[in-house]
């Protein structure tokens, strides 16, 4: 074994006081594991714009204890040297399901209390939503929530909300990282959970907390309703995760009574069972719950990932009947689907001042364009949430309040009580849809149908493509900068931004200046609205690729036809794109 890792190795077992991680590492060391070893050793997890997240295990490079110590440590001393009034404002900590969650919120609690904070413990497993949530209702420096979300049942992470109750974006999250790396090299004072709370440090956040979220969504002013909720069916799965409870109980407080949920996924399990990845985007997650809606006919299958801060939906198709398999007679909305309802469901009932939405660079333009038909404005960001969010903040005014955000990774926001992806709220929201509909005869097929014949039929599709490339060779980004196409799979070029450098310049050579912080993407904007973007990997010879096409509607066209064409259309343009691409 090389002196190096020795040296690490030595270096943790000398601060780490978890007996079980000891011996997982001795018993590596004894029975000779050098390569894992080397990997377990080989750095530390690295903390960035989601936090941490990993496997689960042993040494700095997996999640445990120590590693969740010495980053709590690290959040402490950077909180102390960016907020003046920190340690009294204090930290919101929650955690999810899984089997370490709890140990590690506990642990992270600990160490702000010794360190001086006042900390809000959630007292039992609460949905991601509920903690960015906690942030501005208890006015706190930043929150901390405990979870892998939908990765496999070997993950867990931690993520880390600023004050504002968005996740942290830079230089935050390289400021963090920098007081974990000295963190990491001395013990880690704890204060036992007992003494914290005697000493007025530690406060439980026991039902009235998860009541005032819950009374918050009920009087949220983007959530009133005057639909009919009853005639709302839907069967609803937490997925072995935390979110059971809470859905039931909104769904319940806004009138809908036709709910089932699947028994054999409501409760949190960290094993998660009954699913291969508890991901509601991943093939055979739904089937459950889809398999309990068919059962009882219902509208819609609902689900929320593990933690809830995502939502997913299963429609009844028209034609379908009680023979039909459950995969045949329900069909999953996409997340550009669902942004783009809700969107326009929001739009329709928001007053004067509440028309400010976001969206990410990745998601169907759609929406973009009916928020221009609507007098209301979209902001495109980078993609993740705490772009959409930190946006939204800072974008909205007195007289144009933010509405709503959306990611296609079934990530959507309602409102600003939740600066953050919150499933919940998208639930009430998306059954208040379906119920004002149901009031008019109509169905959600019948409502995008109704989109599709105004705006066009967007269809948008995400392919990863490896690629051979040679050793010193020009990156694949340099290589697709060098190319400057003027047309892209038959289709001629409008234009092309290239994010890394915050231009966008058009056929014809004119430029523009973009308001976005630099990423290495390139958007190639092509004629009849067609779409490709292109995000380079800057280490390997892949790419990234997310396309979209729009498709006319026809008069006599029905929704199915439409559809069909597009998706000819789509698998078209990603073939001929793809062997256009360089090679190396």
């Amino acid at each position: 074994m090389q002196t190096q890792i020795q040296a690490r190795i030595k270096h943790w077992l000398s601060l780490d006081s978890d007996a079980k991680s000891r011996d997982e590492i001795q018993a590596l060391m004894d029975q000779g594991e050098q390569e894992e070893l080397a990997a377990r050793f080989a750095g530390r997890l690295t903390f960035g714009t989601a936090g941490i997240r990993g496997v689960v295990g042993a040494g700095p490079m997996r999640m445990n204890r120590l590693v969740v110590q010495q980053t709590s440590k690290g959040v402490a001393e950077y909180l102390k040297a960016q907020v003046d009034n920190a340690v009294s404002r204090g930290v919101v900590i929650g955690y999810d399901g899984r089997h370490d969650s709890k140990q590690f919120a506990e642990d992270a609690a600990s160490v702000l209390t010794a360190a001086g904070f006042k900390v809000f413990l959630t007292g039992k497993v609460a949905p991601t939503p509920l903690v960015a949530f906690g942030v501005l209702h208890l006015g706190a420096a930043a929150g901390i929530v405990v979870t892998a979300s939908h990765n496999p049942p070997q993950y867990n992470g931690y993520k880390v909300y600023w004050g504002n109750g968005a996740q942290i974006i830079p230089p935050h999250d390289t400021g963090i990282a920098a007081r974990i790396e000295l963190a990491a090299n001395s013990p880690v004072d704890m204060l036992p959970l007992e003494t914290a709370i005697e000493s007025g440090k530690l406060v439980m956040l026991e039902e009235d907390y998860y009541q005032a979220y819950r009374q918050g969504v009920l009087h949220a002013e983007v959530l009133q309703s005057p639909a009919r909720p009853e005639l709302v069916s839907l069967a609803y799965t937490a997925m072995h995760g935390v979110g059971a409870e809470m859905a039931e109980t909104l769904l319940n407080d806004i009138g809908v009574n036709q709910v089932y949920s699947v028994a054999a996924q409501r409760e949190p399990d960290g094993d998660f069972p009954t699913v291969n990845f508890p991901n509601p985007e991943e093939a055979g997650a739904m089937d459950l719950v889809m398999a309990e809606a068919h059962k009882h006919g219902t509208m819609l299958a609902c689900a929320n990932d593990p933690d809830a801060d995502r939502f997913a939906v299963a429609v009844r198709k028209s034609a379908a009947t009680p023979e039909m398999p459950a995969s045949e007679a329900y069909q999953m909305l996409t997340g550009d689907q669902v942004g783009v309802l809700l969107g326009h469901y929001l739009l329709s009932h928001a007053s004067d001042d509440q028309r400010l939405l976001c969206c990410t660079i990745v998601s169907s333009s759609l929406l973009t364009r009916i928020s221009e038909a609507c007098g209301a404005r979209c902001e495109t960001t980078l993609t993740g949430f705490k772009w959409l969010t930190n946006v939204g903040m800072s974008k909205q005014t007195q007289e144009n309040r933010f509405l709503f955000a959306y990611e296609e990774a079934l990530g959507y926001t309602v409102g600003s009580m939740v600066w953050d992806k919150d499933g919940l709220s998208a639930l009430v929201a998306f059954v208040q849809l379906t119920a004002e509909l149901a009031a008019k005869g109509e169905t959600l097929w019948d409502r995008l149908e109704s989109i599709y014949r105004q705006y066009g039929y967007y269809l948008n599709r995400q392919v990863s493509i490896a690629l051979s490339g040679e050793p010193g060779a020009p990156t694949i980004g340099e290589q697709l900068r060098a190319l400057a196409p003027c047309e892209i799979a038959g289709r001629a070029l409008v234009s092309v931004d290239d994010i890394s450098l915050g231009v966008r310049r058009f056929a014809d050579g004119r430029e523009e200046t973009i308001d976005l912080p630099r990423s290495d993407v390139l958007i190639y904007r092509l004629q009849g609205n067609a779409r490709v973007i292109v995000r380079p990997s800057g280490t390997e010879p892949k790419v990234k690729c997310y396309y979209e096409v729009v498709e006319p509607f026809g008069e006599q066209e029905g929704l199915d036809e439409v559809q069909r064409r597009a998706e000819a259309a789509m698998e078209e343009f990603v073939t001929r794109h793809q062997a256009g691409l360089p090679k190396a």
